[in-house]
């Protein structure tokens, strides 16, 4: 196992994409690296694993030069592996789904999952958190279905006078954005300009949280009477429509 250690050093793989690439969990992988000879490895698991390094016997190995040639084609080989093996996995919950849909979405997964694998730092946690709640909250937000347009133009991935959503309002949004990146990386304004301009935002937030609370809590106010006025003690599947209606009424009361 010396020589495979070695090759894979060379190579640069990760033990989490060759667990991957292999089918196994990496606490199995080490369990197999752990072991004296590649022939006491599961047969498949060996052979896939030789076909990766393109040599017959793990004896090749001794004498094999690592080329950046050879680490490409590795790579290649490796990222192919992995991929097929992760749209096995996922492809099998997105039934419904048209092919584009598909690649999509496992595409999608299959990233996501890598990135959380190979960093299991509180940051990439946290920023799947964000991406996940801007994802949420997008149906009530068509900017940023602008901002991720923006991002993509940016980038280099699309063309800069693409425009699938409102022409107008994301023609100005992304002229905005422009500039205030400009302005971001010029560091183009003054630190007490910048300052204020953080505390009207984090003004304007918690004005945003206020009212959400006090509707939140109008609407538990109107929710409590609304079961007292019916006779009941809770809302549930049998009576749900009539108390969202009594809610209803009773809001309007108020206007």
């Amino acid at each position: 196992m010396e020589n495979i250690n070695k090759v894979l050093s060379e190579i640069g793989v990760s033990k989490v994409r060759l667990a991957k690439y292999l089918g196994v969990s990496r606490q199995m992988l080490y369990n197999y690296i752990s072991l004296p000879t590649l022939a006491e490895w599961p047969k498949e698991k060996s052979v896939k694993l030789l076909s990766l390094l393109n040599v017959s016997s793990e004896e090749e190995l001794s004498k094999l030069e690592v080329t950046g040639e050879y680490i490409l084609d590795v790579e290649s080989r490796l990222n192919e592996g992995v991929k097929n093996s992760a749209d096995k996995e996922v492809l099998a919950d997105l039934r419904g789904f048209n092919k584009k849909e598909q690649e999509i979405l496992s595409d999608i997964i299959n990233l996501l999952k890598e990135k959380l694998s190979d960093d299991k730092t509180k940051n990439t946690y946290t920023t799947y958190c964000y991406l996940y709640q801007f994802l949420q909250s997008m149906e009530n937000n068509k900017e940023l279905e602008y901002l991720l347009a923006y991002m993509s133009k940016s980038l280099g991935f699309t063309d800069p006078l693409e425009f699938v959503y409102n022409k107008d309002q994301q023609f100005i949004f992304e002229s905005i954005m422009f500039s205030a990146m400009t302005l971001y990386n010029n560091g183009g304004s003054s630190r007490t300009k910048i300052a204020d301009a953080h505390k009207r935002f984090v003004q304007d937030i918690e004005h945003k949280n206020e009212e959400k609370l006090s509707r939140t809590q109008e609407l538990n106010t109107a929710k409590i009477q609304a079961l007292k006025e019916l006779g009941y003690t809770e809302i549930n599947e049998g009576n749900a429509k009539e108390v969202l209606e009594k809610i209803a009424e009773i809001q309007s009361r108020k206007v």
